[in-house]
């Protein structure tokens, strides 16, 4: 496992040291108290839609004939307005629909209640969560990963620790600091903003019934968001904890028939019994234990001496996945396994260890979505193989959002399933902005829609068709920067989030402050999520911003390309520190 160091207490506006490197987007942040600006968000009160029409009873009555002791009118025809007092005049009669007045038949069924109707397709599902009264809140370090869900779901917000739009977006909100344990994992902070009287204060005024859906979570989280009366729009943390296990993954995908790069599992013991165990899979292995982030705990062992570096982080820690090497491209799918199937989304390409990004091996930092990633085959098989997955982990009680990794082994063209994460993934913000999306609905609405528990129909199949089709995916990237340097200072200029630009000379200017990945025009616009700010310690591995763009930032043979370093290179000049003495040790946790 992972060591966890954690960073001195230097003053109230030090920040929270976070872990170095996840598959989802990951942030990280000094283990100290942090000055953050109060975000100015509006708070959201639910009003019940009560009104209902009554239909007004139409009373509009046959002239009747006059009576026998009424005088015959020779000739003409019997005046509306002799018949009654009420009468209104003929003419004007004629002109007004008639409302008749509703009576149920023997044999009709009732109407149901509007929250219970069956929604059937796209266009009922939308409006549903146009029209949506039901406070959701996403909590969580930031709002990266389900950026731009709350202009899909009316009454969505975000209460996050970090403020990384300094107070400017509507529907942040970011307690005041209070005191608190050091942090040393973003479960930590979910639970310390689930007991913040100003958060507490702000879901109230949301109204009943509030909704809280997360990163990540343990079963602590799920007691202290019961205590304030919010229900958990996820599986049990128990339950995802289960299925996060890399070794139940490579059984969940025995079981659905999804292949793992060949391998073993055992416990290890020693350097030489591993090479007992793994005999038939070669002199290059690699290891990965029950859980990790991102390059953490996946270890490349070809010698004693490589073994020896790792031991304390392979030897008891039950069993572990030993793999044969393979040259391979990783990749990234996400999907919804929902009552009426699996919903799956377009196959990835990621970004993984660059050094101009991360200073960890083998640790994810961005991906890439676009029409043409890999080969038609290969995107099918992805596809087949995510669905077949996402059925399985219905049956072991699993629903709602997961992600998958598959290698592609470059030399034989075989497809293997890499990892699952049983949740929203920094891949995410990806997935849920595609063109698909605005042509249906982002994949996260079907995971609301899922644990919604109103009734609904869909074609599944006509919608995974769909989003399948190259027409409705277009092309876009995204790098989280680390701080690569081994080296911690504090932060004393820091760039804004917001839209950026690339001038012909390669420079980066900023241009305007935007929370909209949509805001950003060209190949040479971008948009960027600052994540550490003035204040904060910068440290190996501390996450220092995420940027999105339009295109490509890597060159077909999976390298970064000339554009993706000169956005690099102009982000990571606009950050400037100051050294410490003495310095701080470094911590490691996730943030995002």
């Amino acid at each position: 496992m992972a060591k966890k160091a954690t960073a001195k207490k230097t003053s109230a506006k030090a920040a929270v040291a976070a872990e170095g490197n996840t598959s989802e987007a990951i942030t990280t942040k000094p283990a100290t108290k942090m000055a953050v600006r109060k975000a100015s968000v509006k708070k959201a009160t639910a009003k019940k839609a009560t009104a209902k029409a009554a239909p007004k009873k139409a009373t509009a009555k046959k002239a009747s004939a006059a009576k026998a002791t009424t005088k015959k009118a020779a000739g003409k025809k019997a005046s509306a307005k002799k018949a009654t007092a009420k009468t209104v005049p003929a003419k004007a009669e004629a002109k007004r629909p008639v409302a008749k007045k509703a009576t149920l038949k023997l044999g009709t069924k009732k109407r149901m209640p509007r929250g219970k109707k069956v929604l059937k397709g796209m266009s009922d599902i939308r409006r549903f969560f146009h029209r949506n009264e039901t406070p959701i809140v996403f909590i969580s370090a930031t709002n990266f990963n389900l950026l731009g869900m709350d202009e899909w779901v009316k009454n969505f917000k975000y209460i996050n620790y970090l403020d990384c739009y300094d107070g400017r977006h509507p529907n942040v909100f970011v307690p005041q600091e209070a005191p608190h344990a050091e942090f040393q994992s973003i479960e930590d902070i979910n639970n310390y903003l689930l007991q913040h009287k100003e958060v507490l204060d702000t879901v109230g005024a949301m109204g009943k019934n509030a909704k809280a859906v997360f990163l990540m979570f343990d079963e602590e989280t799920e007691k202290l968001a019961k205590k304030a009366k919010m229900d958990v729009w996820f599986p049990k943390a128990k339950l995802r904890t289960r299925v996060d296990n890399k070794i139940i993954t490579v059984r969940i995908g025995d079981k659905a028939g999804v292949p793992s790069v060949p391998n073993i599992l055992s416990k290890i013991e020693s350097y030489k019994q591993l090479r007992e165990v793994s005999k038939d899979l070669g002199e290059h292995l690699v290891l990965q234990s029950a859980f990790g982030d991102s390059g953490h705990t996946t270890f490349f062992i070809s010698t004693e001496k490589d073994f020896k570096k790792h031991q304390s982080e392979i030897i008891g820690q039950g069993e572990i996945k030993v793999m044969k090497r393979i040259n391979c491209r990783g990749s990234a799918i996400e999907a919804c396994t929902t009552k009426a199937g699996t919903i799956v989304g377009p196959l990835m390409t990621e970004l993984v260890g660059f050094p101009e990004l991360t200073p960890y091996k083998g640790g994810w930092c961005g991906n890439e979505i676009f029409d043409a990633s890999f080969t038609p085959e290969i995107r099918q098989q992805a596809r087949e193989y995510t669905f077949k997955f996402g059925e399985q982990l219905r049956k072991e009680g699993y629903r709602g959002y997961f992600e998958l990794d598959f290698l592609i082994d470059m030399d034989s063209g075989l497809m293997y399933l890499g990892e699952l994460n049983p949740r929203i993934t920094g891949a995410s913000s990806m997935t849920n902005h595609a063109a698909f999306a605005h042509a249906d609905a982002p994949l996260f609405l079907f995971h609301l829609l899922e644990f919604s528990g109103v009734p609904f129909e869909l074609d599944v199949e006509a919608l995974n068709d769909r989003w399948a089709d190259p027409d409705n995916i277009d092309s876009w990237s995204q790098f989280v920067m680390k701080h690569t340097e081994d080296s911690v200072d504090i932060i004393t200029e820091a760039p804004e989030s917001g839209i950026y630009t690339m001038n012909p000379d390669g420079s980066i200017d900023y241009s305007r402050f935007d929370y909209h990945r949509r805001a950003v025009a060209s190949e040479n616009e971008a948009f960027f999520l600052r994540i550490s700010g003035v204040g904060d310690y910068r440290y190996e591995g501390a996450d220092l911003g995420i940027l999105v763009t339009r295109g490509r930032l890597m060159s077909n043979n999976f390298k970064l390309n000339k554009r993706a370093k000169k956005w690099i290179d102009g982000m990571r000049g606009k950050f400037k520190g100051r050294g410490l003495q003495p310095a701080p040790t470094a911590g490691a946790y996730k943030i995002l």
